[in-house]
């Protein structure tokens, strides 16, 4: 049974040891928040870019960077993977042989199906000690010079934590989050993948999908020399990390697949109303989504 039953207040205190893994935005504003929230723990950093790791040192990010998984995770209380999902697969197998029963692995990834069927299979009897997790918060810039202490003020963070988990697990990773000031709620992985396909997933996709076919163009730089505001804040979502989001959007591939159907369906009815020459449905179907857009900015605030 592991031994952490601590509150918000103790979190800080009682922590020793944090490893990251992939210390970029996600990892490193993790990093910050927890030196900010005034976190005593020793924030050691692991990751595939050696000039990476010692960026974060060198901007005080992260304590100590190492290739050496075992050194890493001596002693380590939580082992955070913010690495694309992709890696999730290799870097548990790496950890496995040098996790005890008291330290807790969580992760930061956009998808969590894909997360936890590798958790428990790759984990076995350990997968106790694994809390999927996946803060609501990002920028269209990665790396760890991107990285900031306020990332998840009042951000979500989701948890999925199944049947299996150890509830100490999840109160220690709730802990963490809320530490970084984040706001925790906890679902099943199926309804987060569901959730984030509709309302992350699918319009990173269309906004890369977008960019790609105007840049593809004869006259590309004639119509991006024209692209104001409208353009720019629908596709700001698009410069965000390839890597990242290729991933993301292969692991959820079902439920975006789903989504990419739906809207298909809503982008064909808009097609037909142009055809149509409907201007009575375009306006109401215009004011139907201006009205949702504006009560859920308002309840943003």
């Amino acid at each position: 049974m592991l031994q952490f039953t601590l509150t918000l207040l103790q979190v800080t205190v009682q922590l020793k040891k944090i490893v990251i893994f992939g210390v970029g935005l996600i990892g490193g504003s993790v990093a910050l928040a927890l030196k900010k929230a005034g976190c005593s723990a020793q924030i050691v950093g692991v990751g595939r870019s050696a000039s990476s790791l010692q960026n974060a040192l060198v901007l005080g990010v992260i304590d100590h960077a190492t290739s050496d998984i075992a050194e890493a995770l001596s002693n380590a209380d939580i082992v955070l993977i913010a690495a694309p999902v992709a890696q999730t697969p290799a870097i548990l197998n790496a950890i496995k042989p040098h996790l005890n029963n008291t330290t807790v692995i969580t992760d930061a990834g956009s998808t969590k199906g894909d997360v936890l069927n590798c958790a428990n299979t790759i984990l076995a009897e350990q997968c106790s000690q694994f809390v999927g997790g996946h803060p609501i918060a990002g920028a269209e810039k990665s790396g760890v010079a991107a990285a900031m202490p306020d990332l998840y003020l009042n951000k979500n963070v989701v948890l999925t934590p199944t049947s299996d988990t150890n509830p100490e697990a999840v109160n220690l990773i709730r802990s963490f989050w809320e530490t970084c000031g984040a706001r925790v709620s906890e679902m099943s992985a199926q309804t987060h993948d569901g959730i984030f396909a509709a309302v992350s997933h699918l319009p990173h996709l269309l906004a890369f999908a977008l960019v790609d076919e105007i840049a593809s163009r004869a006259n590309a730089q004639q119509l991006f020399g024209f692209a104001a505001s409208g353009f720019r804040d629908f596709t700001r979502i698009a410069g965000s990390h390839p890597e990242m989001w290729r991933d993301i959007s292969l692991a959820n591939r079902t439920a975006l697949l789903n989504e990419i159907t739906a809207f298909e369906a809503a982008l064909s009815q808009v097609k037909s109303l142009l055809e149509s020459n409907d201007g009575a449905n375009l306006q109401a179907l215009f004011e139907r989504a201006s009205a949702a857009r504006n009560a859920w900015a308002r309840n943003q605030q």
